[in-house]
């Protein structure tokens, strides 16, 4: 991608965008005089969709979660975003609510509502009737693609993976694929990660920060130098998003995963025990009954730890956690000992916020002593708790070891 010109990659962004907005005008007036709208307003609407405008997406279902209000929490703001006489921009939305989401709906006909208005007329469209075909002009033909759901509400994103194929640029909130999928200089998120219990808060900076990174940075970035989505700084994201983030998002990606993380182990594993008449199997056989027969005798027989309850551990600082566990006959080397952090909130953990492997460091009188050290990096009331887990190199645990104790 990086050696395809410029003028190529422009070329096919604008006559996509062109293809969609014809697109749009034909849905439009297929569709506003069935629902008995002003013909007056079909015709500034017409004239006023532009092939050449900075073109944003907004398509999928309408849960409440998803925001699709969002855009829409200062009008005034938004009046002037999308009426830039420089740097105009210009919204399509399409979907669909479930039969029984009224709050859906609401959505829904809340933008419909907003795309009367004289000023966002042919800046602001609803698309009927969401479909495939609806799906794949947009996801080709939209300069951005914007996503504004709940933070840790959205499972996954995937019309953003699909936008991105298609060389268009993501625009969302760090959750679902975004949140891992995100590179600086390939599209744009909101960076705040935090949750408010407060909604209607969460939902007013959103907001802000939605329309402050509009008019700061995407519109200026696709107006650079006058050349509307054909100037370096542009085409720069586009590539950065095809190099950086599409790769890990094909299904060859996906089957290389397969292979290399549990196909070719899978196999590795059943070449070792099945050679020498099976004698690897045999073996394995032998270990699982002894870890079996030993497991309920298993047991934590002190832990050390420094006690932060009057002096709190400060960020950046080490800290030594160690267990003694009796070992039941079996061998230091034949148990996994992990120590699990939480993150506490009104006294109860809310979260796992990290796991550390413990490595054996003293065995005696049938005691082995697990330690780790742990360099504190964030804030917070967290705690913690130790668990074991039969460790074989024939047979790690999460390859079929269902025994797991916490100590």
């Amino acid at each position: 991608i990086q050696n395809v010109p410029e003028e190529e990659i422009a070329g096919i962004r604008t006559r996509r965008r062109h293809e969609l907005i014809d697109f749009v005008k034909e849905r439009l007036q297929q569709e506003w005089p069935v629902r008995g709208e002003n013909p007056q307003n079909l015709v500034k609407a017409l004239n006023r969709l532009n092939p050449d405008v900075l073109t944003i997406g907004f398509a999928r279902r309408f849960a409440t979660y998803k925001r699709a209000h969002l855009l829409f929490k200062n009008i005034e703001r938004l009046s002037r975003i999308v009426n830039d006489p420089d740097r105009p921009v210009q919204f399509i939305f399409a979907g669909k609510a479930h039969p029984a989401d009224e709050a859906g709906q609401a959505l829904i006909a809340q933008i419909m509502e907003v795309s009367r208005r004289e000023e966002f007329l042919g800046k602001v469209v609803f698309i009927e009737n969401y479909n495939i075909d609806v799906a794949k002009h947009l996801i080709q033909g939209v300069d951005v693609w914007m996503n504004t759901p709940t933070r840790k509400m959205e499972a996954s994103g995937t019309s953003g993976e699909k936008a991105l194929m298609n060389g268009v640029l993501n625009f969302s909130v760090l959750d679902g694929w975004w949140a891992e999928g995100y590179r600086e200089g390939a599209g744009w998120a909101l960076s705040e990660e935090q949750t408010y219990e407060n909604t209607a808060y969460q939902d007013e900076l959103d907001a802000e920060t939605i329309y402050t990174m509009l008019e700061t940075e995407v519109c200026p970035d696709f107006y650079e130098g006058h050349k509307p989505g054909n100037n370096p700084v542009w085409i720069g994201h586009i590539r950065n998003s095809f190099a950086l983030i599409a790769p890990h998002y094909t299904m060859r990606r996906q089957l290389d995963d397969y292979y290399r993380q549990y196909y070719y182990d899978l196999s590795e594993r059943y070449h070792h025990l099945t050679e020498n008449g099976g004698a690897g199997l045999e073996k394995l056989g032998q270990w699982v009954q002894r870890v079996a027969s030993s497991w309920p005798d298993i047991r934590a027989v002190s832990f050390r730890c420094r006690d932060s309850t009057n002096a709190p551990l400060q960020m950046g600082q080490e800290c030594v956690f160690e267990v003694d566990v009796f070992m039941a006959g079996l061998q230091a080397e034949e148990i996994g000992v992990e120590v699990v952090f939480g993150h506490k909130v009104n006294d109860k953990v809310q979260e796992l916020s990290s796991v550390k492997a413990m490595e054996p460091t003293a065995f005696k009188d049938g005691v082995a002593t697990y330690s780790a050290r742990l360099v504190l990096e964030g804030s917070g009331v967290y705690d913690y708790a130790f668990r074991a887990f039969p460790k074989n190199a024939g047979k790690e645990r999460g390859k079929g070891s269902r025994l797991l104790k916490w100590l």
